[in-house]
């Protein structure tokens, strides 16, 4: 099992020493703070987006990173899926609009990304190749495409090719690799750079570990030294501000990006922002503000599914923000099946308002599981250098 490189000395030096401000520019995009809103399906719609640029601004007085839209694939927005293109729904003043495509073949990501271009439909375009889920990867998608690296190439290419000339930079996200014997990052990072791309995001763990165990920061570190002409952005363990400017510190990346560790903590990003500009400290929320934060999510969920929709999906989130918290065992039984806004906050009011943030509160949430060997089709580890597309390995729902 890998292990994270977070060297004491490391630690002990960053509560030392004052941080300095870190910026970061993708292609024409300047952020103020360096720190991405990894696409999550189900969870970075626009309501989620919304509340946490929301919290950011009034917490930090600034919307300075980047978030980014859950992601859609290619050919189901070509199509014109009414699914798909309502999941790429923006704010009306959300800047710059980030949007997340899955792709396999060259052809179609060509066509996705001329037509957010064309249409307007947003102002960064990343390409997903990290996602480990057996039904992506045993078809070739996600983790399992850059190992096919001409094929990888094509793709990449493809995007750098449709948005250019129109301002729309294209980045890329993966993972180490399929396994610790088929690592695929380093091939991965300089062919996205030689192809155009505007930036490369590591998530620090192989597709056979999925979400569990500990993300391998030494990983990033040796990405950043192998590509050297764009940015490269680090993810995974990224829990809290000083596990994000450790990272930053002891693997030279130029940003972070931050996915479970938001769940239920949207205000994550606002202490981010201040940790990484060296401000003070943003303060935890008390239980009494987490349920006005509930609250506020509940009513931008009903915005966008409507009520029925909403209050179904705002129940997943219930059980993130209360992580911790003492909130008896009735009230989250009943906000587990809450219904109607009405009744959410009927529910939410019974909460003690003073408790404060707990400790205990904070660390890994959200799904972890356990390594596993990674599906894939037959004879996919053969030839790195073939080009074929399995049958079928479009074909995955946007929200997978």
């Amino acid at each position: 099992m890998t292990t994270a490189v977070r060297p004491a000395a490391a630690m002990s030096r960053l509560r030392e020493e004052p941080t300095t401000e870190k910026t970061l520019r993708i292609g024409p995009i300047a952020l103020r703070s360096p720190v991405v809103l990894a696409p999550m399906a189900g969870v970075t719609n626009v309501a989620f987006r919304t509340l946490c640029r929301e919290l950011e601004v009034a917490r930090a007085g600034t919307v300075s990173g980047l978030y980014v839209c859950e992601m859609v694939t290619a050919r189901a927005l070509v199509e014109r899926q009414p699914a798909t293109i309502h999941m790429v729904t923006f704010a009306p003043d959300e800047e710059p609009r980030s949007l997340q495509v899955y792709s396999v073949d060259a052809p179609t990501t060509y066509d996705a990304v001329r037509m957010i271009a064309a249409e307007g439909l947003a102002d960064h375009v990343d390409m997903n190749f990290g996602c480990p889920v057996p039904k992506v990867t045993r078809r070739g998608g996600g983790a399992a495409l850059p190992f096919k690296r001409r094929l990888f190439g094509q793709i990449v290419g493809a995007a750098v090719r449709a948005a250019a000339g129109t301002g729309i930079p294209v980045t890329v996200k993966f993972r180490i690799g399929i396994d610790d014997a088929h690592h695929t990052h380093l091939d991965a990072g300089k062919i996205a750079e030689e192809e155009g791309a505007a930036a490369v995001a590591l998530h620090a763990r192989t597709a056979a570990q999925r979400y569990s165990g500990t993300a391998d920061w030494a990983q990033i570190a040796a990405l950043k030294q192998h590509v050297r002409s764009i940015p490269v952005l680090g993810n995974g363990d990224i829990f809290d501000a000083e596990d994000a400017v450790a990272m930053m510190a002891t693997t030279g990346c130029d940003g972070v990006v931050i996915g479970r560790g938001c769940l239920g903590r949207p205000w994550l990003f606002a202490e981010l922002s201040a940790a990484l500009a060296g401000a003070p400290a943003v303060t935890a929320p008390t239980l009494g503000e987490v349920a006005h934060i509930i609250r506020r999510h509940g009513e931008l969920l009903s915005a966008h599914f409507g009520e029925d929709k909403g209050m179904r999906d705002i129940r997943k989130h219930i059980g993130w923000y209360l992580h911790g918290f003492p909130a008896g065992a009735d009230v989250r039984r009943a906000l587990a099946l809450v219904k109607t806004r009405d009744e959410l906050d009927t529910l939410l009011a019974r909460l003690d308002a003073d408790v404060p943030f707990p400790p205990a509160a904070t660390g890994p949430r959200g799904r972890q599981g356990s390594a596993a060997a990674v599906a894939l089709p037959e004879g996919w580890l053969s030839d790195p250098d073939e080009c074929v597309v399995p049958v079928g390995a479009e074909v995955m729902h946007s929200g997978g």
